[in-house]
């Protein structure tokens, strides 16, 4: 399997143990809606542009809150998460670049479940996820990240390290500290939800962590 059809598997497992109306990480979902944006983000072609397109943002989240919606009791919901389990239709882009578009998008996913009643012990990676989510942490991860005026340097559990943000004239760089997982949470607005550790000038980690609380 590749690593993409692992987490997806992972996120499926993740929603199957909890009830559809289960808080999650991404604000205002619970696990019936973040189990349709999934379904739909591989199916539907408004979804899709409205994740990169703001003119179709609104239908997008009206498409995703119908979904959700018909998937309110638990027949339905283990219906829709069985959907969640099955690969994307062959025209759909995901069925060839999944290992480039889901490996973190699954991952993060799967977290914002497992964390989004409260404190949960991060997973056990397998080394070769870990050293996968940190070759994304540098693309993907500095993306999100880009309108930063701070710089960022991520520095993993084992001290290795990248920068992925220069910091703008008259702000210096903070520095980011945990396991891969975590950091990847972080990245991607989970740092309130992850285990690191922000360090670095006052200012500097008040401005980061007003866009990226912890």
């Amino acid at each position: 399997m590749t690593w993409h059809q692992v987490e997806r598997a992972q996120l499926a497992q993740a929603l199957e143990a909890v009830p559809p109306d289960a808080p999650t990480l991404c604000e205002g979902w619970q696990a019936r809606h973040l189990a349709a944006h999934v379904v739909l983000r591989e199916h539907s072609a408004v979804v899709g542009a409205g994740l990169v397109v703001p003119a179709f943002a609104a239908r997008a989240e009206a498409a995703i809150e119908r979904l959700a919606d018909s998937a309110a009791n638990e027949g339905s919901y283990r219906d829709l998460v069985a959907r969640v389990a099955a690969p994307p239709p062959g025209w759909h882009p995901m069925s060839w670049a999944g290992e480039l578009t889901n490996v973190v998008e699954f991952f993060v996913h799967t977290e914002d479940v497992r964390r989004g009643a409260g404190p949960t012990p991060p997973r056990t990676l397998d080394p070769a996820l870990v050293d996968v989510l940190w070759k994304h942490l540098g693309g993907a991860g500095g993306h999100r990240l880009r309108h930063s005026p701070v710089g960022v340097v991520l520095v993993r559990d084992d001290g290795l390290r990248r920068r992925v943000r220069k910091p703008r004239a008259g702000f210096g760089t903070v520095v980011v500290r945990g396991a891969v997982g975590e950091l990847v949470l972080f990245a991607f607005g989970r740092g309130a939800a992850a285990d690191v550790t922000v360090q670095g000038a006052p200012l500097d980690v008040e401005v980061l962590t007003d866009r990226l609380p912890v």
